[in-house]
């Protein structure tokens, strides 16, 4: 699939999904309908659709190329099958996703992975704001599942997050794990501040820099590695518990290499020992 022209006004293309297309002829894909603004279209008016042979015994592959920056929603409660973007393309991707896989070659606009209940988003760049967060009220974020970013991510990645694996390669903005109850975030890079405010359970982990811990959230040890998702990360990693405005115990791990900043803290666990 790709556009006939630059959309310049945002498409709403929940009907782009494995499950819509599955058992439908090429004529029918073409006569889904989708929203360009506030106008009624279909498919064929907005993309032009090929159709290749493929094995029975596999997963089918919906295929979008070019600029989708506008193009919003695909992959809204997707179960099985494979969705494979080559190109950018907007907000909302995989909203909802069950099962089933996304590999994007390029970068996703904000809430990819919105609510998602299972399956696996693959961003081979950067991604928006609240991967993985639900909607502004709702406390239903992600439930299970799996979203690697080889890029940077922005804020509030992991809101509300109830299980599942998010790892982004690059850097993060602020509130990673922000109202967290459960799951793990991996950072590779560095990570903006706030980190895991309101988080009831769960795991952080940041390789990288930040530049500072809430003052809720108390240290508890140094420890020599951590595992995410079976993946042994060496450290060594501060180990904070919190929040505890919240009376929450989740687990916040943050390089001490990269952090000399923090070195009060191991100060204050080696006074707490000589206490003890």
């Amino acid at each position: 699939m790709r556009p006939k022209y630059v959309f310049r006004l945002p498409v709403y293309a929940d009907s782009i999904c494995p499950d819509v297309f599955a058992d439908k002829s090429l004529k029918e894909i073409s006569e889904l309908k989708l929203w360009e603004g506030n106008k009624q279209r279909t498919i064929g008016e907005l993309f032009d659709v090929q159709e290749t042979p493929f094995d029975p015994d596999e997963d089918a592959v919906i295929r979008l190329v070019g600029d989708l920056q506008k193009v919003r929603t695909v992959g809204c409660n997707m179960s099985f099958g494979k969705l494979l973007i080559e190109g950018d393309i907007g907000m909302r991707l995989g909203e909802g996703m069950k099962g089933g896989e996304i590999i994007v070659k390029g970068n996703v606009d904000s809430w990819v992975g919105c609510m998602m209940e299972d399956g696996k988003i693959e961003i081979h760049g950067s991604a928006g704001d609240y991967v993985a967060a639900p909607y502004r009220g709702s406390t239903e974020g992600m439930k299970n599942g799996v979203i690697v970013i080889h890029g940077d991510a922005g804020n509030e990645v992991g809101c509300y997050m109830r299980n599942g694996m998010i790892s982004i390669e690059g850097n993060v903005g602020e509130f990673v794990g922000i109202h967290m109850r459960d799951g793990t975030i991996l950072v590779r890079g560095n990570c903006g501040g706030r980190t895991g405010a309101g988080m009831l359970d769960g795991k952080i982990i940041i390789c990288g820099r930040v530049s500072s811990v809430l003052p809720t959230f108390t240290i508890d040890s140094v420890k020599s590695s951590v595992k995410a998702d079976g993946e042994k990360i060496k450290g060594p990693f501060y180990r904070f518990t919190g929040d505890i405005a919240d009376q929450g115990k989740g687990k916040l791990y943050i390089s001490k290499p990269l952090n000399p900043h923090l070195s009060f803290y191991e100060k204050y666990l080696q006074h707490e020992s000589f206490r003890g």
